[in-house]
């Protein structure tokens, strides 16, 4: 289990996500514990990648949890305090220090204690005629001892504690060296405590001492358990596995009301809106896709198709959805497609080229991709393809050149497409030159100019161009 996660209550997670249909991927879930704990999922069909079924329910559940470190301490054992990595670990080695002028102070207490027992035998064994005499005839050995070598309460109790075996040679000997070992640990030991530096050189020792004892490579540090490569799995993937796909129709009005409607309608001409409100645009899509909506103010705005309400009513305000300020309105809006790239162009006929996954806005604010400042707005965003673009001006006249003049950009302002003396752009085409330029007439009629019937339109970026050709739609527009 993961850490602090109860099994049932994480087996109730998931049917609750089951029945909610948020997790598409899966069909059934079941308990199959005995002494080991077993939870059995199943996927809807065998085409379904294991591993995104996972991430999908690891980004939902708590089969994937994360612990959170609250390193909220007493600083220097008595101020409450919350610290960080660094200082957590900076009183960390003030403890150790501490510990280890303890632990130094104390054994440096127990070698003098011991070293002023051993001066007491050591005179014992120097006089040890004497210490017997005084032992079997005197009333108060213990005094005479003290008076008679000048000793301490301590050496004398110890001398006349001492076994009758204990007068050996040898014992002397293995007394004169403990004596000899004890005082060059006391000179050590008062050395480590008069110097700061010692100390911290004493403390690297013993951390490199653990870490050779503990390290990854030794028996007792050696891991017990191993690590497995994590699947890469892009995030829009896992994103899109959490999200049931069904054919949808967006609907956006004049006023930037937003809905989904159920199923891929093919006649908007029964769509309800409120009054003084019309349909501005609508298209099909999935509810796992991503929407971009563009608007007159050169920002875009990315909103989740299944996060628009459903078709009952009349919607939703885009301003609910995404910070859109009140002095912009929606210009077009469309799935995403992460390999297009789109032509922005303002009013005043400036624009570039813009890959379409730089256009993707990741929180409310959206994302500012053109430049434009008033009188000047954002007029039109168009898929780009083919290798050549027909520019027309609210003047009817007409410019065609290469797409290649036009600069591919994240954001910007973009160059001129063409030049006017009043007025600014109607509407822009991009097309393969080798197929021609084809419009429509306000009776539907198609009409097509190859490239050698283009030759007079054909000239450079930012020229103003000729007089559109016979046959072009007064609207302006393509």
């Amino acid at each position: 289990n993961p850490h602090q996660v109860q099994k049932s209550r994480l087996i109730e997670k998931i049917a609750e996500l089951l029945l909610a249909k948020k997790l598409p991927l899966l069909d059934d879930v079941r308990d199959e514990s005995a002494e080991d704990i077993r939870i059995v999922l199943e996927p809807k069909n065998r085409t379904v990648d294991p591993e995104l079924l996972m991430e999908s329910l690891f980004k939902l559940t708590e089969l994937e949890s994360r612990v959170s470190l609250n390193m909220n301490v007493l600083s220097h054992g008595k101020v409450p305090n919350v610290l960080s990595l660094g200082a957590v670990l900076r009183e960390w080695l003030d403890h150790r220090k501490e510990v280890l002028v303890r632990r130094s102070q104390f054994r440096l207490a127990e070698i003098e204690r011991r070293l002023e027992i051993l001066g007491g035998l050591l005179i014992a064994y120097l006089n040890l005629d004497e210490v017997i005499r005084i032992i079997r005839e005197e009333d108060e050995p213990k005094q005479d001892l003290m008076r008679t070598f000048e000793l301490t309460d301590v050496q004398a109790e110890s001398i006349l504690n001492m076994r009758l075996r204990s007068l050996r040679k040898l014992e002397e000997f293995e007394i004169r060296k403990e004596f000899d070992e004890l005082t060059v640990e006391k000179t050590d030991l008062e050395g480590l405590l008069a110097s700061g530096t010692r100390q911290w050189k004493k403390i690297s020792a013993e951390i490199k001492s653990v870490r050779e004892k503990f390290g990854p490579k030794t028996e007792l540090g050696a891991r017990r358990t191993t690590f497995a490569n994590a699947p890469t799995h892009d995030l829009e993937d896992i994103h899109q596995a959490m999200i049931e796909r069904e054919p949808v129709t967006i609907v956006v009005s004049e006023k930037g009301w937003l809905r989904a409607m159920k199923g891929h309608l093919a006649d908007f001409s029964t769509l309800a809106f409120k009054e003084g409100d019309k349909l501005k645009l609508a298209f099909h899509a999935e509810t796992t896709d991503k929407l971009l909506f563009f608007t007159t103010g050169g920002k875009f705005f990315t909103i989740g198709a299944n996060t628009l309400p459903g078709g009952r009513g009349h919607g939703e305000p885009i301003r609910i959805l995404v910070d859109m300020e009140n002095d912009q309105d929606i210009l077009t809006a469309f799935v995403h497609d992460p390999a297009a790239k789109l032509l922005l162009v303002s009013h005043e006929g400036n624009g570039f080229i813009v890959p379409e996954s730089e256009a993707v806005a990741n929180t409310r604010k959206g994302k500012q991709v053109m430049n434009v400042k008033a009188p000047d707005e954002a007029k039109l965003c168009q898929r780009v393809s083919g290798d050549h673009i027909a520019v027309v001006g609210e003047n009817r006249k007409m410019v065609v050149f290469p797409l290649s003049d036009i600069p591919e950009m994240t954001r910007g302002k973009g160059v001129r497409l063409q030049k006017y003396k009043d007025g600014g752009v109607s509407d822009v085409r991009t097309f393969a030159i080798a197929d021609g330029l084809s419009w429509q007439d306000s009776a539907e009629r198609t009409f097509n100019r190859s490239k050698e019937e283009l030759v007079e339109w054909i000239g450079a970026r930012a020229s103003a161009g000729r007089l559109v050709p016979k046959g072009f739609p007064r609207s302006g527009k393509f």
